[in-house]
């Protein structure tokens, strides 16, 4: 008789070896866990966890387990009734999978989020929790978030099956810094827009241009909240911008950081509608590149939309699809 419960933190170690058997039968791309990693990544987060885990357990043992989260935190024009409850992970023993348990966890997780006023259970980038996964065939580089359900591992027939839907697909895409070249066309379109009275390169803070209107029409209080913080610091790290003469910012990228592993870090890349077609995407994200071998950056990795036309600048700058990931949704 399996007995599916709430998790307990005496659970912590099973869940750390469940899912250290997916990771070293390559089942997924996580990075292997210790009980440390998991604490702090997802049970002590600053969110609802707890409420929203359960394993299943046999004969004493731990074989199966579901983890969820609920936002705590949110972005202007989010609440707690409008965003969706998350799935994290889900893991069961290889020795018990097609017996059902996968399915009671996923039920007893839908019907926490439901008794919680949630209207939606989702994966995807939005979820509050982050997990750095490995991208394969590289030295141990690696992406600081996983967007959705990888399409190459079981959850993802397993999760269509439950009558989860894709929403959105990304692709995950690479560059070995050590291999990047400057193409040629950098140079001249940075030009062109120069003669058009639009700047690229880092911005000053200083001069305090408006960034809100692009933030207004790209229709992003995310971009918006990533330069209002960023630039209010007392030592902001480097940002990328396009600007215009009277003042304004009609793109941006960065800010620029090195994370540990050796990743360039950025927020992602934004352009101002009205100011798109120019090449200011291009001209940014190839200085990108730039800042981060300057700051000691090894590699470079982001996502973007499977249809995404921004594709074309990245594999421009020399980045390849490593991955595909679905956003996936159920309604309750």
């Amino acid at each position: 008789m399996c007995q599916i419960r709430l998790y307990e933190e005496k659970d912590l170690p099973q869940i750390v070896r469940l899912w250290n058997e997916s990771v070293n039968a390559n089942e997924v791309v996580f990075y292997p866990a210790s009980e440390e990693y998991l604490s702090m990544r997802i049970f002590d987060a600053p969110h609802d966890v707890k409420p929203f885990t359960f394993v299943a357990e046999k004969d004493g043992a731990v074989v199966g387990c579901v983890i969820g989260v609920c936002q705590k935190t949110f972005l202007p024009k989010q609440t707690h009734e409008n965003t969706p409850g998350y799935l994290v992970a889900i893991f069961v023993e290889k020795a018990h999978r097609k017996t059902g348990i996968g399915k009671k966890l996923m039920a007893a997780l839908e019907d926490a989020f439901r008794a919680a006023g949630k209207q939606k259970i989702a994966m995807t980038s939005l979820s509050p929790i982050d997990l750095e996964w490995r991208i394969p065939n590289t030295p141990g580089h690696d992406h600081n978030n996983v967007p959705g359900v990888d399409k190459e591992c079981e959850g993802y027939p397993f999760l269509t099956a439950l009558g989860f839907e894709d929403t959105a697909r990304e692709v995950a895409m690479y560059l070995d810094l050590a291999k990047y070249r400057e193409p040629s066309f950098v140079r001249e379109k940075q030009q062109k827009l120069r003669e058009e009275g639009i700047e690229t390169g880092r911005y000053d803070v200083s001069l305090h241009y408006d960034f809100d209107r692009m933030c207004t029409r790209v229709g992003s209080e995310y971009w918006r909240k990533v330069l209002q913080d960023e630039t209010a610091k007392e030592n902001p790290r480097p940002i990328l911008a396009a600007t215009t003469p009277d003042g304004y910012i009609v793109g941006f990228t960065g800010p620029v950081d090195r994370q540990e592993s050796g990743r360039g870090w950025f927020t992602g890349i934004c352009t101002d509608p009205e100011y798109e077609g120019r090449g200011i995407a291009s001209v940014l994200f190839n200085l990108l590149m730039q800042e981060f071998i300057q700051v000691g950056a090894d590699f470079s990795t982001l996502f973007t939309g499977e249809e995404n036309w921004a594709q074309k600048v990245y594999r421009r700058a020399g980045f390849d699809v490593v991955r595909t990931f679905s956003y996936m949704s159920k309604p309750l």
